[in-house]
Protein backbone atom coordinates (compact mmCIF):
# COMPACT_ATOMS: atom_id res chain seq x y z
CA UNK A 1 0.00 0.00 0.00
CA UNK A 2 1.59 3.34 -1.06
CA UNK A 3 -0.04 4.90 2.52
CA UNK A 4 2.00 2.21 4.25
CA UNK A 5 5.09 3.27 2.37
CA UNK A 6 4.82 6.75 3.55
CA UNK A 7 4.50 5.55 7.14
CA UNK A 8 7.32 2.94 6.69
CA UNK A 9 9.74 6.68 5.62
CA UNK A 10 9.06 8.29 8.79
CA UNK A 11 9.86 5.29 10.94
CA UNK A 12 8.27 2.57 9.81
CA UNK A 13 -21.65 4.00 29.28
CA UNK A 14 -22.42 3.70 32.03
CA UNK A 15 -24.34 5.65 33.90
CA UNK A 16 -23.68 8.01 37.36
CA UNK A 17 -25.12 6.83 40.09
CA UNK A 18 -26.17 8.54 43.06
CA UNK A 19 -28.18 6.91 45.96
CA UNK A 20 -30.00 8.85 48.68
CA UNK A 21 -30.96 7.93 52.36
CA UNK A 22 -34.28 9.34 53.54
CA UNK A 23 -34.72 9.23 57.30
CA UNK A 24 -38.07 10.00 58.64
CA UNK A 25 -40.25 10.02 61.96
CA UNK A 26 -43.94 10.61 62.28
CA UNK A 27 -46.38 10.06 65.33
CA UNK A 28 -48.92 11.82 66.68
CA UNK A 29 -48.86 13.35 69.93
CA UNK A 30 -49.66 9.74 71.83
CA UNK A 31 -46.17 8.45 70.05
CA UNK A 32 -43.43 7.31 72.34
CA UNK A 33 -40.27 9.57 72.31
CA UNK A 34 -37.59 8.82 70.06
CA UNK A 35 -34.60 6.67 71.06
CA UNK A 36 -32.23 8.52 72.97
CA UNK A 37 -29.69 8.25 70.07
CA UNK A 38 -30.02 8.20 66.40
CA UNK A 39 -27.52 6.21 64.09
CA UNK A 40 -25.45 8.46 62.17
CA UNK A 41 -25.61 7.38 58.32
CA UNK A 42 -21.05 6.81 57.41
CA UNK A 43 -19.36 8.82 54.94
CA UNK A 44 -21.43 8.65 51.53
CA UNK A 45 -20.36 6.80 48.73
CA UNK A 46 -17.93 9.00 46.49
CA UNK A 47 -19.88 9.70 43.16
CA UNK A 48 -19.19 6.88 39.97
CA UNK A 49 -18.11 9.10 37.24
CA UNK A 50 -19.88 9.17 34.26
CA UNK A 51 -19.06 7.82 31.41
CA UNK A 52 -19.24 9.18 27.37
CA UNK A 53 -18.75 7.41 24.29
CA UNK A 54 -14.57 6.88 22.98
CA UNK A 55 -13.61 5.85 20.07
CA UNK A 56 -9.84 5.08 18.37
CA UNK A 57 -8.51 5.27 14.63
CA UNK A 58 -6.00 2.83 14.24
CA UNK A 59 -3.41 1.34 10.92
CA UNK A 60 -5.05 -1.95 10.54
CA UNK A 61 -1.95 -2.85 8.53
CA UNK A 62 1.76 -4.01 9.33
CA UNK A 63 3.11 -6.14 12.56
CA UNK A 64 0.84 -5.39 15.87
CA UNK A 65 -1.95 -3.26 13.72
CA UNK A 66 -5.58 -2.96 14.95
CA UNK A 67 -8.33 -4.51 13.59
CA UNK A 68 -10.64 -1.15 13.00
CA UNK A 69 -12.17 0.91 15.31
CA UNK A 70 -12.17 1.10 18.91
CA UNK A 71 -14.89 1.20 20.68
CA UNK A 72 -15.03 2.43 24.49
CA UNK A 73 -15.66 4.99 27.27
CA UNK A 74 -13.79 7.78 28.65
CA UNK A 75 -14.88 9.07 32.41
CA UNK A 76 -16.07 12.77 32.40
CA UNK A 77 -14.72 13.03 36.34
CA UNK A 78 -11.01 11.79 35.35
CA UNK A 79 -10.43 11.73 31.74
CA UNK A 80 -9.77 7.62 32.30
CA UNK A 81 -10.71 5.90 28.70
CA UNK A 82 -11.29 2.30 27.84
CA UNK A 83 -12.04 0.43 25.50
CA UNK A 84 -14.83 -2.55 24.91
CA UNK A 85 -15.05 -4.13 21.51
CA UNK A 86 -13.76 -3.07 18.24
CA UNK A 87 -15.45 -2.63 14.64
CA UNK A 88 -13.63 -3.56 11.21
CA UNK A 89 -12.20 -0.74 8.96
CA UNK A 90 -9.64 -0.57 7.19
CA UNK A 91 -6.97 1.57 8.18
CA UNK A 92 -9.63 4.30 10.00
CA UNK A 93 -6.36 6.81 10.28
CA UNK A 94 -8.78 9.66 11.20
CA UNK A 95 -12.44 10.30 12.62
CA UNK A 96 -14.85 13.21 12.69
CA UNK A 97 -18.34 12.60 14.21
CA UNK A 98 -21.70 14.72 12.27
CA UNK A 99 -23.79 16.71 13.47
CA UNK A 100 -25.43 15.49 16.88
CA UNK A 101 -22.97 12.78 16.93
CA UNK A 102 -25.45 10.09 15.89
CA UNK A 103 -22.80 9.25 12.95
CA UNK A 104 -18.85 8.59 12.68
CA UNK A 105 -16.98 8.97 9.55
CA UNK A 106 -13.67 7.57 8.94
CA UNK A 107 -11.28 7.69 6.21
CA UNK A 108 -10.32 3.87 4.77
CA UNK A 109 -6.02 5.33 4.54
CA UNK A 110 -5.31 2.67 1.31
CA UNK A 111 -5.02 2.79 -1.80
CA UNK A 112 -8.22 1.99 -3.22
CA UNK A 113 -9.33 4.66 -0.78
CA UNK A 114 -12.74 5.11 0.94
CA UNK A 115 -15.02 6.84 3.28
CA UNK A 116 -16.96 4.75 5.81
CA UNK A 117 -20.46 6.10 7.51
CA UNK A 118 -21.56 4.32 10.91
CA UNK A 119 -24.15 4.79 13.24
CA UNK A 120 -23.26 6.16 16.97
CA UNK A 121 -26.02 4.42 19.04
CA UNK A 122 -25.61 4.25 22.69
CA UNK A 123 -21.68 4.33 22.41
CA UNK A 124 -21.93 1.54 19.84
CA UNK A 125 -21.41 1.74 15.94
CA UNK A 126 -22.82 0.00 13.28
CA UNK A 127 -21.48 0.66 9.87
CA UNK A 128 -24.07 2.08 7.29
CA UNK A 129 -22.12 2.13 4.34
CA UNK A 130 -18.76 3.09 2.32
CA UNK A 131 -18.26 4.91 -0.47
CA UNK A 132 -14.86 5.91 -2.57
CA UNK A 133 -12.74 8.57 -2.09
CA UNK A 134 -11.92 9.06 -5.92
CA UNK A 135 -8.16 8.55 -4.54
CA UNK A 136 -5.47 7.03 -2.97
CA UNK A 137 -4.59 7.12 0.76
CA UNK A 138 -7.22 9.53 2.46
CA UNK A 139 -5.81 10.95 5.90
CA UNK A 140 -8.62 13.28 6.54
CA UNK A 141 -11.53 13.92 6.42
CA UNK A 142 -13.86 16.50 7.87
CA UNK A 143 -18.01 17.51 8.01
CA UNK A 144 -19.02 20.26 6.18
CA UNK A 145 -20.90 23.23 8.41
CA UNK A 146 -23.93 22.53 6.43
CA UNK A 147 -23.74 18.67 7.65
CA UNK A 148 -24.67 17.99 3.83
CA UNK A 149 -21.38 17.05 2.98
CA UNK A 150 -18.40 14.96 4.13
CA UNK A 151 -14.97 16.44 2.56
CA UNK A 152 -11.51 13.89 2.61
CA UNK A 153 -8.02 14.56 1.73
CA UNK A 154 -6.28 12.18 -0.86
CA UNK A 155 -2.70 12.30 0.39
CA UNK A 156 -1.12 9.61 -2.05
CA UNK A 157 -3.10 10.92 -5.30
CA UNK A 158 -3.44 14.55 -3.84
CA UNK A 159 -6.86 15.26 -3.80
CA UNK A 160 -9.92 16.56 -2.43
CA UNK A 161 -13.15 14.99 -2.70
CA UNK A 162 -17.10 16.13 -1.69
CA UNK A 163 -19.38 13.26 -0.83
CA UNK A 164 -22.96 13.97 -0.17
CA UNK A 165 -24.76 13.05 2.91
CA UNK A 166 -27.94 10.54 3.00
CA UNK A 167 -30.97 11.13 4.96
CA UNK A 168 -29.84 8.00 7.28
CA UNK A 169 -25.99 9.91 7.49
CA UNK A 170 -25.00 7.53 5.09
CA UNK A 171 -22.24 8.55 2.09
CA UNK A 172 -23.37 9.14 -1.67
CA UNK A 173 -20.66 8.68 -4.56
CA UNK A 174 -18.07 11.73 -4.82
CA UNK A 175 -20.10 15.30 -6.14
CA UNK A 176 -16.83 16.24 -6.93
CA UNK A 177 -12.61 16.23 -6.85
CA UNK A 178 -10.01 18.81 -7.27
CA UNK A 179 -6.79 17.55 -8.38
CA UNK A 180 -3.88 19.19 -6.49
CA UNK A 181 -0.91 19.45 -9.25
CA UNK A 182 3.32 20.27 -8.47
CA UNK A 183 5.66 19.34 -6.51
CA UNK A 184 8.71 20.36 -3.52
CA UNK A 185 12.02 20.20 -3.44
CA UNK A 186 11.84 17.04 -0.77
CA UNK A 187 12.30 14.56 -3.52
CA UNK A 188 11.62 11.88 -0.98
CA UNK A 189 8.53 13.45 0.52
CA UNK A 190 7.66 15.65 -2.06
CA UNK A 191 7.32 13.87 -5.48
CA UNK A 192 4.08 15.47 -6.36
CA UNK A 193 0.92 16.54 -4.64
CA UNK A 194 0.01 14.86 -1.03
CA UNK A 195 -3.58 16.38 0.23
CA UNK A 196 -2.71 16.19 3.84
CA UNK A 197 -6.10 17.47 5.66
CA UNK A 198 -9.06 19.53 4.62
CA UNK A 199 -11.08 21.84 6.93
CA UNK A 200 -13.91 24.62 7.41
CA UNK A 201 -12.97 27.98 8.46
CA UNK A 202 -14.80 28.85 11.75
CA UNK A 203 -17.29 30.98 9.96
CA UNK A 204 -18.12 28.83 7.17
CA UNK A 205 -18.06 29.53 3.43
CA UNK A 206 -14.69 28.45 2.74
CA UNK A 207 -12.62 24.87 3.23
CA UNK A 208 -9.07 25.07 3.01
CA UNK A 209 -6.67 21.91 1.64
CA UNK A 210 -3.32 21.53 2.92
CA UNK A 211 -0.73 20.37 0.71
CA UNK A 212 2.42 18.61 2.11
CA UNK A 213 3.69 17.91 -1.47
CA UNK A 214 3.27 20.93 -2.64
CA UNK A 215 4.10 23.75 0.20
CA UNK A 216 0.54 25.36 -0.79
CA UNK A 217 -2.78 25.49 1.24
CA UNK A 218 -5.75 25.74 -1.48
CA UNK A 219 -9.04 27.56 -0.44
CA UNK A 220 -12.17 25.98 -2.01
CA UNK A 221 -15.94 27.05 -1.71
CA UNK A 222 -18.47 24.21 -1.76
CA UNK A 223 -21.67 25.04 -3.52
CA UNK A 224 -24.42 23.18 -1.20
CA UNK A 225 -26.76 22.52 -4.53
CA UNK A 226 -24.43 20.90 -6.84
CA UNK A 227 -21.70 19.17 -4.73
CA UNK A 228 -19.30 21.14 -6.75
CA UNK A 229 -15.76 23.05 -5.33
CA UNK A 230 -14.88 26.00 -6.42
CA UNK A 231 -11.26 26.71 -6.72
CA UNK A 232 -10.55 30.19 -4.17
CA UNK A 233 -7.41 30.88 -4.62
CA UNK A 234 -4.08 29.23 -2.64
CA UNK A 235 -0.93 30.81 -0.46
CA UNK A 236 2.62 29.09 -0.66
CA UNK A 237 4.31 28.26 2.59
CA UNK A 238 8.17 27.85 2.72
CA UNK A 239 9.40 25.52 0.01
CA UNK A 240 10.25 22.51 1.32
CA UNK A 241 8.41 22.98 4.83
CA UNK A 242 5.68 20.26 3.69
CA UNK A 243 2.96 21.84 5.53
CA UNK A 244 0.50 19.10 7.61
CA UNK A 245 -2.66 20.08 9.47
CA UNK A 246 -4.23 23.77 10.42
CA UNK A 247 -6.23 24.87 13.06
CA UNK A 248 -8.56 28.04 13.30
CA UNK A 249 -8.94 30.67 16.25
CA UNK A 250 -12.13 30.88 17.66
CA UNK A 251 -12.31 34.29 16.73
CA UNK A 252 -11.84 33.50 12.97
CA UNK A 253 -8.83 36.32 12.69
CA UNK A 254 -6.02 33.66 13.09
CA UNK A 255 -4.88 30.24 12.08
CA UNK A 256 -1.93 27.97 13.04
CA UNK A 257 -0.18 25.52 10.71
CA UNK A 258 2.08 22.78 11.51
CA UNK A 259 5.06 22.02 9.33
CA UNK A 260 6.31 18.44 8.96
CA UNK A 261 8.97 18.48 7.19
CA UNK A 262 10.37 22.23 8.52
CA UNK A 263 9.40 21.14 12.48
CA UNK A 264 7.69 24.35 12.33
CA UNK A 265 4.36 26.23 13.42
CA UNK A 266 3.51 29.12 11.07
CA UNK A 267 1.20 31.70 12.82
CA UNK A 268 -1.20 33.34 9.74
CA UNK A 269 -3.74 35.87 9.64
CA UNK A 270 -7.17 35.29 8.16
CA UNK A 271 -9.29 37.27 6.54
CA UNK A 272 -12.18 36.66 3.35
CA UNK A 273 -10.81 33.40 2.84
CA UNK A 274 -7.23 34.33 2.71
CA UNK A 275 -4.18 32.77 5.02
CA UNK A 276 -1.81 35.46 5.37
CA UNK A 277 1.34 33.42 7.05
CA UNK A 278 3.01 35.04 9.23
CA UNK A 279 5.95 33.92 11.92
CA UNK A 280 7.67 30.43 11.54
CA UNK A 281 8.66 29.23 14.44
CA UNK A 282 10.28 26.12 16.27
CA UNK A 283 7.66 23.66 16.81
CA UNK A 284 8.94 22.44 20.23
CA UNK A 285 11.71 23.58 22.45
CA UNK A 286 12.62 20.57 24.19
CA UNK A 287 15.88 19.36 24.15
CA UNK A 288 16.79 17.36 20.99
CA UNK A 289 16.84 13.46 21.46
CA UNK A 290 19.18 13.13 17.91
CA UNK A 291 15.95 12.12 15.82
CA UNK A 292 14.16 14.02 13.58
CA UNK A 293 11.04 15.73 14.74
CA UNK A 294 7.91 15.82 12.60
CA UNK A 295 5.37 17.68 13.91
CA UNK A 296 1.73 16.34 13.59
CA UNK A 297 -1.46 17.33 14.96
CA UNK A 298 -2.30 21.56 15.89
CA UNK A 299 -5.23 22.10 18.27
CA UNK A 300 -6.44 25.13 19.55
CA UNK A 301 -7.75 25.63 23.08
CA UNK A 302 -12.08 26.30 23.29
CA UNK A 303 -11.17 29.76 24.76
CA UNK A 304 -8.25 30.70 22.50
CA UNK A 305 -5.75 31.05 24.75
CA UNK A 306 -3.45 27.88 23.87
CA UNK A 307 -2.10 26.44 21.06
CA UNK A 308 -1.02 22.39 21.05
CA UNK A 309 1.00 20.70 18.81
CA UNK A 310 2.31 17.01 18.98
CA UNK A 311 5.68 15.79 17.99
CA UNK A 312 6.67 12.78 16.69
CA UNK A 313 10.58 12.10 17.25
CA UNK A 314 10.83 14.61 20.28
CA UNK A 315 7.63 12.38 22.03
CA UNK A 316 6.15 15.24 23.24
CA UNK A 317 3.02 18.04 23.33
CA UNK A 318 3.87 21.64 22.93
CA UNK A 319 2.13 24.35 24.74
CA UNK A 320 2.02 27.89 23.18
CA UNK A 321 0.27 30.83 24.70
CA UNK A 322 -1.66 33.00 21.84
CA UNK A 323 -0.81 36.91 22.62
CA UNK A 324 -3.75 39.26 21.54
CA UNK A 325 -1.90 39.40 18.14
CA UNK A 326 -2.65 36.11 17.80
CA UNK A 327 1.49 35.14 17.85
CA UNK A 328 2.40 32.26 19.87
CA UNK A 329 4.88 31.87 22.88
CA UNK A 330 6.60 28.92 24.17
CA UNK A 331 4.38 28.25 27.42
CA UNK A 332 5.42 24.58 28.26
CA UNK A 333 6.53 21.10 26.69
CA UNK A 334 5.06 17.78 28.03
CA UNK A 335 6.49 14.09 27.14
CA UNK A 336 3.25 12.40 25.54
CA UNK A 337 3.94 9.37 27.70
CA UNK A 338 4.21 7.37 24.84
CA UNK A 339 6.21 7.45 21.19
CA UNK A 340 5.19 8.94 18.15
CA UNK A 341 2.17 11.03 19.33
CA UNK A 342 0.33 11.06 15.57
CA UNK A 343 -3.04 12.67 17.25
CA UNK A 344 -3.81 14.64 19.91
CA UNK A 345 -7.71 15.93 20.34
CA UNK A 346 -9.24 17.53 23.32
CA UNK A 347 -12.56 16.31 25.38
CA UNK A 348 -15.64 18.44 24.91
CA UNK A 349 -15.01 21.26 27.46
CA UNK A 350 -11.18 21.42 27.22
CA UNK A 351 -10.78 19.66 30.64
CA UNK A 352 -8.90 16.69 28.83
CA UNK A 353 -6.69 16.03 26.41
CA UNK A 354 -5.88 12.58 24.52
CA UNK A 355 -2.83 11.93 22.68
CA UNK A 356 -3.18 8.70 19.99
CA UNK A 357 0.50 7.22 20.77
CA UNK A 358 1.33 5.01 17.47
CA UNK A 359 4.44 3.84 18.08
CA UNK A 360 3.85 2.56 21.82
CA UNK A 361 0.33 0.91 20.97
CA UNK A 362 -1.11 3.68 23.44
CA UNK A 363 -3.42 6.48 24.38
CA UNK A 364 -2.72 8.71 27.13
CA UNK A 365 -4.50 11.24 28.86
CA UNK A 366 -3.46 15.17 30.00
CA UNK A 367 -5.28 17.09 32.62
CA UNK A 368 -5.40 20.43 31.47
CA UNK A 369 -4.56 23.92 33.62
CA UNK A 370 -7.28 26.07 31.68
CA UNK A 371 -5.47 29.24 33.46
CA UNK A 372 -1.74 27.95 32.42
CA UNK A 373 -2.17 25.87 29.26
CA UNK A 374 -0.20 23.21 31.53
CA UNK A 375 -0.48 19.55 30.93
CA UNK A 376 -0.61 16.87 33.73
CA UNK A 377 -0.45 13.17 32.91
CA UNK A 378 -3.60 11.94 35.07
CA UNK A 379 -5.05 7.64 34.83
CA UNK A 380 -3.56 4.71 33.31
CA UNK A 381 -2.69 4.80 29.50
CA UNK A 382 -5.51 2.77 27.44
CA UNK A 383 -3.69 -0.04 25.20
CA UNK A 384 -4.64 0.20 22.10
CA UNK A 385 -2.84 -1.11 18.83
CA UNK A 386 -1.50 1.42 16.55
CA UNK A 387 -3.52 4.02 18.11
CA UNK A 388 -3.61 7.48 15.07
CA UNK A 389 -6.95 9.33 16.48
CA UNK A 390 -9.35 9.28 19.10
CA UNK A 391 -12.56 11.08 19.25
CA UNK A 392 -14.52 11.89 22.64
CA UNK A 393 -17.57 12.75 22.21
Amino acid sequence: MVGLDRRAFLGAIGATAVGSLLLSACGGPSAPPPPAATPVPGPAPAPVPANAPFFVGTYTDGDGAGKGIGVGTWATANGQATLSGVVPVSNPSFLALGPGGTVLYAVDEQEDGGVSALSVTGGELKLINRESSKGAGPTHLCVHPSGRYVLAANYDSGSVVALPVRPDGGLGPATDVAQHTGSGPDADRQDGPHAHQIVPAPAGGYLHAVDLGTDTIYAYQLDNASGRLTPRGEVKLRAGSGPRHLAFHPNGRFAYVTTELGNTVVTCGYAGGVLTPGKEQPATTAPSSGERNYPAEVVVSPDGRFVYVSNRGADNIAVFAVGADGQLAPSSSTPCGGKYPRYIGLAPGGDFLFSANQKSDTVTTFAVDKATGALTSVGKPLASPMPVCTVAL
